[in-house]
């Protein structure tokens, strides 16, 4: 069975330090955190995608998906890139009328 080459990253040192000083504050969203932590993972040679996949529960692609988006974008990958479209409103509660 022949298995895909890691998608090993370069982080930079700022971005190394960025990527744990989030994962220490205690007010990071989990989606960012768990970017973060598959960034850190993915810059380590010795990470095998399948496992850190299974200890996450996401898939490979996913993975793969955030390292290369990093590639790309830098630090912003941990983020949600901005979507097409009128964001969505929630009306008001309906009042009743006494």
């Amino acid at each position: 069975m022949r298995r895909r080459p890691p998608c090993l990253i370069e982080l930079s040192d700022d971005d190394y330090l960025d990527l744990v000083s989030l994962l220490k504050d205690g007010r990071t969203e989990q989606r960012v955190a768990r970017r973060a932590h598959i960034l850190l993972a993915m810059a380590n040679p010795e990470t095998v995608v399948q496992e850190l996949a299974a200890k996450l529960d996401l898939s490979r692609n996913t993975i793969r998906y955030v390292s290369r988006r990093y590639e790309e974008v830098g630090i912003d990958a941990l983020f949600d890139a901005p979507r097409p479209g009128r964001p969505r409103e929630i009306p008001p509660p309906p009042t009743r009328g006494n």
